[in-house]
């Protein structure tokens, strides 16, 4: 994890969000925390628990960005997952856990990554010699050792010039043929997949199902990155791979889980009620700490970091079961984005909204150019229109401009390569058909 200062952590985060500072703060002082338990003496360690954070505050402000920039700030494994998928199956407690499960991957997928990259070199030497070996194959006199000197010399030549051609990439469209290994999957002989299955059960599965394979034709380029894949997983040590994820998703990993209020229960609980209280009790061990089996081995939650995020418009977190609102004592209020914080999401962030469609449409030779007067234009009938409508805060900026340059992005492959501004007078014309009241129903994404 980079030694990054809780100071550090939101000058990254400020580059990407506007405002939420209190936010901002809560999830770099947490951050800081995890460092700091990893320099505890041993036997303190594991006696540090996270702070877990709760986020309060309406759609479209900022929760799920602050923790997603978090994560790839600071390389944790991440996931998010909605409270309410929970209340749609039978077996909660087992659902619930397979968030953990899902984090495990995404720790999985971190490292070999990271293992990629180690042996990468290595890789893409084996992958050129099996090129060469499938672009000029050793003739049969050569493995019985009948042909002459020079018939081996000039077959070492046409190789190495081979070789010189593929490195050069003068022949990435010749094809060449390929063995793709395939392995049959529970499916084709139970009915179900793997998701059904207990996990004993899967592994079992796992390592007696057969393996066939199959040749393919593709291009030179096609099977370079096949071949790559093939050879990375032959040098990468699996069993290196599933113990340094686990390590990593049990003491850097961040669970987002979002919607927190949507399973709180009314005052008279039945039917939906009574599995919303449900998912908070099966929430609860995952939340406060159990060992939770995965494919890769059994992994810990108790230093996992949870971020729970909701509304809460019509019920309070301390509607929440008290064990429940006990495991996130950390709590942070997002406030509502106005005008002025439009303007400023539109401009500031690092590839804010503006920049992002002026670089899509720089590539067709067109040169956007957005006046400071279209920026508050666009900020204003967004505001006016969360105002009017529903509320769904940064997002409706997304319909708004695509709204403004949809003509713009649909006629610019077509159009002379030049520069196009854009202001205020502009966006009022292109938006003219919904700055009515009785035209914004039109505008509800």
């Amino acid at each position: 994890m980079a030694e990054l200062t809780p100071r550090e952590i939101v000058a990254e985060l400020d580059r990407y969000i506007v405002g939420q500072d209190a936010a901002k703060r809560a999830v770099a002082i947490a951050i800081r925390n995890r460092w700091r338990r990893q320099h505890l003496p041993e036997e303190m360690r594991p006696e540090v628990a996270p702070k877990n954070i709760l986020m309060i505050g309406p759609t479209g402000v900022g929760k799920t960005e602050i923790a997603r920039r978090l994560a790839k700030l600071t390389g944790a494994p991440f996931i998010k997952v909605e409270a309410t998928r929970y209340t749609e199956v039978g077996y909660y407690g087992r659902d619930v856990e397979s968030m953990v499960r899902d984090l495990v991957e995404n720790a999985i997928g971190l490292v070999r990554q990271q293992e990629m990259k180690d042996v990468e070199p290595e890789a893409r030497r084996r992958v050129e010699q099996r090129l060469v070996d499938l672009l000029v194959p050793r003739p049969p006199a050569f493995e019985v050792g009948s042909d002459s000197p020079d018939s081996a010399e000039r077959y070492e030549r046409t190789r190495e010039k081979m070789r010189a051609r593929l490195q050069a990439g003068q022949i990435e469209d010749r094809h060449v043929e390929i063995p793709i290994e395939q392995k049959a999957t529970p499916m084709m002989f139970t009915g179900v997949g793997l998701e059904h299955m207990d996990l004993d059960l899967q592994s079992m599965f796992e390592k007696f199902l057969p393996r066939s394979s199959t040749r393919r034709q593709m291009t030179v380029a096609e099977a370079r990155r096949v071949l790559f894949e093939q050879e990375c997983d032959g040098l990468i040590n699996r069993d290196k791979v599933n113990a340094a994820a686990i390590e990593l998703a049990e003491n850097l990993g961040i669970i987002f889980v979002d919607e927190l209020d949507k399973v709180v229960a009314g005052e008279h609980s039945h039917g939906a009620d009574v599995s919303r209280q449900g998912v908070q009790r099966d929430l609860l061990p995952i939340v406060e700490g159990t060992t939770v089996q995965t494919r890769y081995g059994w992994v810990r939650t108790d230093h996992i970091l949870f971020i729970a995020a909701g509304a809460f418009h019509r019920n309070r977190p301390s509607d929440l079961m008290p064990e429940l609102q006990g495991r996130f004592p950390i709590r942070v209020e997002l406030k509502d984005l106005g005008q002025k914080e439009f303007v400023r999401i539109l401009t500031e962030p690092k590839s804010s909204l503006t920049k992002q469609y002026e670089a899509l449409l720089q590539t067709e030779g067109v040169e956007v150019v957005f006046e400071d007067d279209a920026v508050e234009a666009m900020a204003e009938f967004a505001f006016q229109v969360n105002q009017t409508t529903q509320n769904i805060g940064a997002r409706r900026l997304y319909t708004i401009m695509e709204r403004v340059l949809e003509e713009l992005s649909f006629e610019a492959p077509d159009m002379k390569r030049g520069r196009v501004p854009i202001n205020a007078a502009y966006v009022r014309q292109r938006l003219s058909d919904i700055a009515r009241d009785e035209d914004l129903s039109k505008f509800i994404l």
